[in-house]
Parts: C-alpha cells; sequence; structure tokens
C-alpha cells in the first residue's frame, strides 16, 4: 500500500505541475506579463520594470509576490504540527486553491475580454499568486522528492546533473523529466485555451486541483484503513 500511495502522490503532484502551468501562462498573456507561480520570473520582471526597460509592469508582480508569500504563510500554518505527507488539512488547502481560481474567473468573466483594467486585473492576479503560494506550501509538505509543482529550475539542473552526461548517478529522471514537461504543456493548453477565453484556462487548473484533492483524500483513507483490515 505505501508503494501503490507514493506513486499516486507523484501522478497527482505532476498533475498540478501541469496545472501551474496553465495558470502561470494565462497570468502572464493575459494579466500583463505578471507570473502567479514562477516567483523567480516574477522578481527578475519586477527588477527590469524598476529601470523602466522594456516597458515591464511593477506593480503586478509585486502583488503576486506578496499573494504567493501569504498563500504559502497560510498553507504553512494551517499545517503546523501536521506530519509530513498527505492529510485531510492536505486536501483542504487544495480544495481552497481550486475555489481561489475560481473566485478568480467572476472578475474577468464580468468585464468581458482582456486586456482588463487595473481594478479587474490586480485582484484577480493577487488571488491567483495567493492560490499558487498554497499549492506550493502543501506540496512541499506532500513532499514528493523533485516535484515541486510551481517551479522547475532545480529540477532541470538535477536532471541534467545528475545524467549520464554529468556526474553518472542514479536519479528518477523520469519523475523529473515528466515535471519539466508537464509545466511546459500546461503553459501550451494555457495559451491555447486564452485564445478562446481567458476563463477556460482557470476553469481546467480549477477542476484539476479538485481531481487531485478528492484522489489524494481517497488515497489517504485508504492508508488509514489499511492497517486495521
Amino acid at each position: 500500500m505505501p508503494r501503490t500511495t507514493d506513486r499516486l502522490h507523484v501522478g497527482l503532484m505532476l498533475a498540478l505541475s501541469f496545472s501551474t502551468g496553465i495558470v502561470d501562462a494565462v497570468g502572464y498573456l493575459g494579466l500583463d506579463r505578471v507570473f502567479t507561480g514562477n516567483m523567480t520570473g516574477n522578481v527578475v520582471i519586477l527588477a527590469m520594470g524598476l529601470t523602466g526597460s522594456g516597458n515591464l509592469p511593477v506593480v503586478g508582480p509585486l502583488i503576486a509576490l506578496a499573494g504567493f508569500v501569504l498563500g504559502a504563510m497560510i498553507a504553512g500554518r494551517a499545517l503546523r504540527g501536521v506530519p509530513t505527507g498527505w492529510g485531510g488539512r492536505d486536501t483542504s488547502l487544495l480544495t481552497a486553491v481550486a475555489v481561489l481560481l475560481v473566485v478568480a474567473v467572476v472578475p474577468t468573466v464580468i468585464a468581458g475580454s482582456s486586456p482588463y483594467p487595473a481594478e479587474i486585473a490586480l485582484p484577480v492576479t493577487a488571488l491567483l499568486g495567493t492560490a499558487m503560494g498554497m499549492q506550493a506550501g502543501t506540496a512541499r509538505h506532500i513532499a514528493v522528492t523533485d516535484v515541486t509543482t510551481v517551479v522547475i529550475t532545480s529540477t532541470l539542473a538535477a536532471l541534467a546533473f545528475d545524467s549520464w552526461l554529468g556526474r553518472r548517478t542514479g536519479q528518477q529522471w523520469g519523475r523529473r523529466l515528466s515535471a519539466v514537461t508537464l509545466l511546459a504543456l500546461g503553459a501550451l493548453v494555457g495559451a491555447v485555451l486564452l485564445l478562446r477565453f481567458f476563463w477556460l484556462g482557470l476553469g481546467l487548473a480549477a477542476l484539476i486541483l479538485v481531481v487531485v484533492a478528492v484522489l489524494g483524500h481517497l488515497g489517504h483513507r485508504r492508508t488509514r484503513i489499511a492497517p486495521d483490515q
């Protein structure tokens, strides 16, 4: 059962990597070049924006950063003292992330098509940043090695470093490569859906979150029941 549960958690975290790609693509292309999951990109955009180069945004990245930090803090607070691994609070947090994504859709549907005015774009950015911070914090608690769900820089570095042409040591290359690939595919899907409607990408990401939360919760319940059988 533990091995089956581990495989389930890997699959679920990879699914969240895919949904993060969708959210980041929607945010960057639909909300004035702001990342809501990739904070490294946001910091770089913010730094360049402060110089006035390329007419890059400043307020949006700041709000996304603040939201992300707040979301991660909320997850940390909710999971304080809870043993590492999937639990009921992880399910609740991921469900809350899905709710935030749906809430973020509402003002964009009311406003119509992008580009959105600041009074619409900035609150949506804050909601998405908070959602991604909560997701990142929850994924950190579930603790699936090499799958953070929101960044791939360290995963890509590890994949190359431990490869046959690098240090040539054993590694979980399939998991690492899948994380990189799925985030990229998610961004591709998000960009394609954005050509139709802004809400489509966020709606799909929210649906993925709900499925992940349900499957993770069911897996958690099976592991609790199994020892008593």
